[in-house]
């Protein structure tokens, strides 16, 4: 090995990217799909920065390693086989190279290769130019950015604060939330309607209406949670989670299922959630639907009529979903906030609702901690304010009653960072592991218009057994929807089988019908701190989870054939596809899909819910919550007076549904007992 390769290797630890790992991941990029050698140079700069601001130190320092190591010959040999540094390989070359790391049987270079395909893919076709002028992918694809109608904004005025300075700030309320997603938003609401003094403190920005973003790539950056790279730790599941006021009521996708029956009951008598089964939680379900304005949607997408009807070919249970945006017809923005208003978001919802009662809203105001004073009880939240500069000012809220409502991703930490030790804190976290199914129709669909998940089929959505023809294993429920991406979000999830096949691939996006199947999960992870301080997600499939997901992949293509898909792509590494024209291999496709590998980054996995962290319950020592809500310390059940949690971290086993609905029924449970305790 020469002086120089271990100089540069050695160079790829230390925290700045080098001009030379730039060059590397630029090459990468341009390997991946076409790209000008200055838009490939700027998007290896925006990943840098990315990746720089969002990632763990130590995983960064070995995604570098990793992405320098192309520039060694030896290690490409090693790894593909291949004697020459990536920048002197020609295509063939370098796509060999990354395709040997896509199904490596090392996990750590499927996770690097996981890493450098997702971001440069997402780029490739959701980068909007440095000038925002577009994308040159967009014309071939057929796509044009949405350019909805602007509404007038909702009455919220975030709190103007020096963001300057060393100097603590000091601010008070009766109840300071922490979270305005699904959860804070209740809660606010139904304090400041009860007349308390209410102050809500959001890690992320506030976008009004009228300025939510029409690009891909700015809806990512500035609405979701680590600009949209969040993950497990080995990228085998993305995650989406919002990032801003209104969490993520600003950019789901709108479906809106009340907790069903069976998982009442399930809460109610094997967790001990006493009332969730009854009227009283009946009265907080209607009250919520009003609010939200829920309506079946007016227009039915070619996607979602395409679940209908093979759904109705296969003798399945499908009908429209009830949404929360029953007036949308045509922009299929709901990823990106609602520029048009018609979205009952927290914004237009519980959020102004609290607004209009004098509740106050703080925002770019990550909270770090929650003090409790000497008699045990939380009095104060600490945090840092995010400037404009960079700069960090730190500010102090003093407050009777605190409730945390971060999200299943974030709770846990500001509870372990606060002293909170009971053994279950973080753990039994749940994400709705979802896989995917790619239809390719005749006429165009255009999955990027219309409403999101305008229908869905519960057919599958309790335990069963195994198919009846032998080919699919038994499941323990998953639900059946579409999926609406836009051009980025839907390159980045596709198996890239070389740069020309994906160009054809996006090509034809606009006749595509993508089928999702979310899986109520067994398995299970745990969030936790890392050393930098950073968020980690460990989270892996259970058996039943991994035949569940085998079971849903055949499901998806019995749907996606009888809906009319004249090819059917599952979502995995290796890509594994059925034609028409070909129809003798489709017992074969399915027994393939029966037995996909479900390792990590084998099968892709993603999820938009993530559970269960703080779980409530009756039994002290297996929920950290009580069954509204309050947070117990330690594992005895010893009260923390004056906490509570808000959020989906609540929740003792998966919903099975999206779960917006039922987190805001479960804050409505602890808005009542911080009521109770005032």
């Amino acid at each position: 090995m020469a002086e120089s390769d271990l100089t540069h290797l050695a160079s790829e630890l230390l925290p700045r990217w080098s001009p030379r790992l730039i060059r590397t991941l630029a090459e990468v990029f341009t390997t991946l799909a076409p790209m000008s050698e200055a838009d490939a140079g700027r998007r290896a700069h925006l990943a840098a920065e990315t990746l720089s601001a969002v990632a763990d130190p130590d995983e960064l320092r070995l995604l570098k390693l990793a992405i320098g190591s192309l520039q060694w010959w030896p290690a490409n040999l090693i790894t593909a086989g291949r004697w020459a540094r990536f920048h002197r390989l020609d295509q063939a070359g370098r796509e060999a190279i990354l395709l040997r790391w896509a199904n490596h049987p090392l996990a750590r270079l499927r996770t690097a290769y996981q890493a450098v395909k997702r971001i440069g893919l997402f780029l490739a076709y959701a980068d909007p130019g440095e000038d925002g002028g577009g994308n040159p992918s967009w014309s071939r694809i057929g796509y044009a950015p949405p350019d909805p109608v602007v509404m007038p904004p909702p009455s919220i005025e975030p709190l103007e604060v020096d963001r300057t300075g060393d100097e603590l700030l000091e601010l008070e309320a009766d109840v300071v939330v922490v979270g305005s997603g699904a959860g804070g938003g209740v809660v606010a609401a139904r304090l400041a309607e009860a007349g308390r003094s209410v102050l809500v403190l959001e890690a992320g920005t506030y976008l009004p209406e009228s300025a939510m973003p029409i690009h891909e790539a700015t809806a990512f950056e500035r609405l979701y949670l680590d600009r949209g790279t969040t993950a497990t730790s080995d990228l085998a599941v993305t995650i989406l989670a919002g990032a801003g006021l209104g969490g993520a009521t600003t950019i789901n996708w709108t479906t809106s299922f009340a907790p069903p029956d069976w998982l009442r009951d399930e809460w109610a008598n094997a967790h001990g959630l006493e009332g969730f089964d009854t009227a009283e939680a009946d009265d907080d379900i209607q009250r919520l639907r009003t609010e939200l304005d829920l309506r079946y949607p007016t227009v039915m997408p070619p996607k979602d009529r395409a679940i209908l009807a093979g759904a109705r070919a296969l003798g399945w249970e499908a009908a429209a979903t009830e949404r929360n945006a029953g007036p949308c017809t045509d922009c299929g923005a709901c990823g990106f906030g609602c520029r048009r208003g018609a979205k009952r978001s927290g914004l237009r919802a519980h959020l102004q609702t609290a607004a209009l009662r004098g509740a106050r809203f703080l925002v770019e105001a990550p909270v770090d901690r929650v003090y409790r004073d000497e008699t045990g009880r939380a009095t104060a939240v600490f945090g840092d304010l995010r400037a404009s500069d960079g700069g960090r000012r730190p500010y102090r809220v003093r407050a009777d009653q605190i409730v945390i409502a971060g999200g299943a991703l974030r709770t846990p930490l500001i509870l372990h960072a606060s002293g909170i030790t009971h053994p279950q804190v973080g753990q039994n976290l749940h994400l709705h592991p979802t896989v995917a199914m790619v239809a390719e129709m005749s006429d165009d669909v255009e999955m990027w218009l219309g409403p999101t998940q305008a229908a869905r089929s519960l057919e599958f959505w309790r335990p069963g057994p195994a198919a009846e023809d032998g080919i699919g294993p038994e499941h323990n429920g998953f639900v059946i929807e579409s999926a609406p991406p836009h051009p980025g979000l839907f390159a980045s999830a596709l198996p890239w089988e070389g740069g020309e096949a994906g160009i054809a691939l996006m090509e034809r996006a606009r006749r595509v019908v993508p089928l999702l199947a979310i899986l109520r999960d067994r398995g299970g992870g745990h969030v936790h701190w890392t050393r930098h301080r950073r968020a980690r997600i460990d989270y892996e499939l259970s058996p039943t989870d991994i035949t569940s997901a085998q079971r849903a992949l055949v499901e998806l293509a019995r749907l996606g054939r009888a809906a009319g898909g004249e090819e059917l792509l599952a979502v995995r590494h290796p890509a594994l596809r059925w034609r028409a024209d070909d129809p003798g291999s489709w017992d074969g496709f399915l027994a393939a899909l029966a037995r996909t590998d479900a390792r990590p980054n084998r099968l892709s996995l993603f999820s938009a819910h993530q559970m269960g962290t703080a779980s409530a319950g009756a039994e002290a020592a297996d929920h950290p919550c009580d069954p509204h809500g309050r947070v117990r310390g330690d594992g005895t059940g010893h009260p923390v007076r004056g906490l509570y949690v808000a959020d989906s971290s609540l929740f003792p086993t998966p919903s099975g549904v999206n779960p917006m609905l039922t987190v805001m029924c479960l804050a409505e449970r602890t808005a009542r007992a911080v009521l109770a305790d005032a």
